[in-house]
């Protein structure tokens, strides 16, 4: 049987969140140390038309799936994008105080501050907690006067740019598939059909991602929802169109010879 702890328990941001159940046995109590882990699949890649954002929708506690369609991409203003990783209330918490601090910069200086400048704002507010747990790792996905901007920030402060980030427990395996077809001037079909093959494929294999696939795309005029999909079907699809591709070059060279 398990018991939240009653209101003299003092929370330390430092104790594991399963720390604050008991086990009750009789008369004694004793704290169960409960450590709950977490996955996700999270990506995304510059191309000339704009910043393509994918991510999985499984969010889960220890072995259980809390939540399997649950959104894991977050908007922050019309030309920017954010990702979560780590603790759902961690970065559902910081992603609401970066939003209020961007409207607020925009409110003061009359023009919403750069994706790099966005970037550098979070890690700086997040540093100042770097002794408290959190758990925030983001790709931060937008449009500025520069062209597309991606940018990862964790929880301790580090921050760095790139053309092609992944983020979480399936992440190296999003990566392999990026890694072989990734190109910057990748035609929008091409790379929609990319995002959602990489996540497709670390989901099949990483137990931790699932659910569907939500697809976004930051344009210069903003960013748009493209679509939410099934990710088992996804992969079915893929692997039917590969069996396809298969057997058409056997009958191909078939006819050859």
């Amino acid at each position: 049987m398990f018991n939240i702890w009653n209101k003299r328990h003092k929370y330390s941001p430092r104790s594991q969140p399963g720390s604050q159940f008991l086990e009750c046995e009789g008369a004694h109590a004793q704290p169960l140390n409960i450590l709950l882990s977490h996955g996700t699949t999270t990506l995304a890649f510059r191309c000339s038309h704009g910043v393509v954002v994918a991510a999985d929708t499984r969010s889960s506690c220890g072995a259980l799936v809390s939540d399997p369609s649950s959104r894991k991409v977050i908007t922050l203003h019309r030309h920017l994008l954010a990702t979560t990783s780590g603790t759902s209330a961690d970065c559902a918490t910081w992603l609401r105080l970066l939003r209020c601090a961007l409207r607020m910069r925009q409110l003061s200086e009359g023009r919403q501050p750069s994706v790099a400048g966005a970037a550098k704002l979070l890690a700086l507010m997040l540093k100042g907690c770097a002794q408290k747990d959190l758990c925030v790792a983001t790709l931060l996905c937008g449009w500025d006067c520069q062209g597309p901007g991606l940018h990862y920030v964790y929880s301790d402060g580090t921050r760095f740019s790139g053309d092609v980030l992944a983020v979480g427990s399936g992440s190296p395996y999003a990566y392999g598939v990026l890694d072989g077809t990734y190109q910057y001037d990748l035609p929008q079909a091409e790379a929609f059909l990319l995002a959602r093959k990489a996540v497709a494929h670390a989901a099949h294999r990483d137990a931790y991602s699932g659910g569907n696939v939500d697809l976004y795309h930051v344009r210069p005029d903003g960013w748009v929802c493209v679509s939410r999909e099934d990710l088992s079907q996804v992969y079915r699809g893929l692997v039917f169109r590969t069996e396809e591709d298969g057997d058409g070059k056997e009958d191909a060279q078939e006819e050859s010879n």
